[in-house]
Formats: C-alpha cells, sequence, structure tokens
C-alpha cells in the first residue's frame, strides 16, 4: 500500500506555542489517520521536523511500504533531499532522527507544496495549538 502524508508544523510568535498536524491518505484518497498536536514552545522549523518525524512514525505503525510526503517547509524539504545542508544543531539532530526513519521505508518521496495545498495539516497544527 502506497500513502500520501501531508505534514505541516507551525509556532506562533517563532519561537512560541507550536504544533504539528499530519494528515495520511491511502491510495483511495482516503483518510486514514490524522494527527494534531501541542509540542509546547518551539520554532517553525522545529515544528515542521517534528511534523515530518511524526508522520514517519505514523506510517511506519501502519506497515507502510511507500509513502510519498508533501510539506509546505522548502528548507525541510531541499535539506531531506540533501540540496541544503542542516546548520543548526536542534535541527540537525531531528535531520538525523528523520533521516532514521526514511531509510525504514522502502519507497519514499517527499515534495515541497503551496500551502494552500496543505490546508487539512494545518488546520490540525492551529487546532493542537488552540486545545493546548
Amino acid at each position: 500500500m502506497k500513502y500520501s502524508v501531508y505534514t505541516d508544523g507551525g509556532s506562533r510568535n517563532n519561537p512560541g506555542e507550536a504544533g504539528i498536524g499530519v494528515v495520511v491518505f491511502n491510495e483511495c484518497g482516503d483518510i486514514v489517520k490524522e494527527v494534531g498536536e501541542y509540542i509546547g514552545i518551539a520554532t517553525n522549523n522545529v515544528a515542521e521536523y517534528k511534523g515530518l518525524i511524526r508522520g514517519l512514525e505514523e506510517i511506519l505503525s501502519l506497515g507502510c511500504a511507500s509513502a510519498e510526503f508533501f510539506l509546505d517547509s522548502e528548507l525541510v524539504v531541499k535539506q531531506i533531499k540533501g540540496e541544503y545542508k542542516v546548520k543548526n544543531e536542534d535541527l540537525k539532530k531531528l535531520y538525523d532522527t528523520a533521516v532514521e526513519l526514511i531509510g525504514r521505508v522502502e519507497g519514499f518521496s517527499i515534495s515541497h507544496v503551496k500551502r494552500n495545498l496543505n490546508k487539512k495539516a494545518d488546520a490540525l497544527v492551529n487546532m493542537a495549538i488552540d486545545n493546548k
């Protein structure tokens, strides 16, 4: 089974109150998992990485063999693809965790999408922060 996974992370005031959102779709386009979680005080970039990591954990728990990830964070996508270096030490730890999890997914791809195509994951981020 191949999944499409939309993840997002955000903080208010950067750094500030932060949350993550994950939406997992199966091949038929049905939502099989939604996660909205408050993560405390963090930067936008930390939240974006934590959203990606949570998405990876979710598909691995589903026994996923293949997944296509969509994020509206161009920085995270380019770092995961190796186009940008990870210079920030806090992000480096999260990057390393993400890469380890990616290594456990047989068919992994990641793409940057415009924010308007990631509305469901973004709504979960905001709901998580609002309901902390």
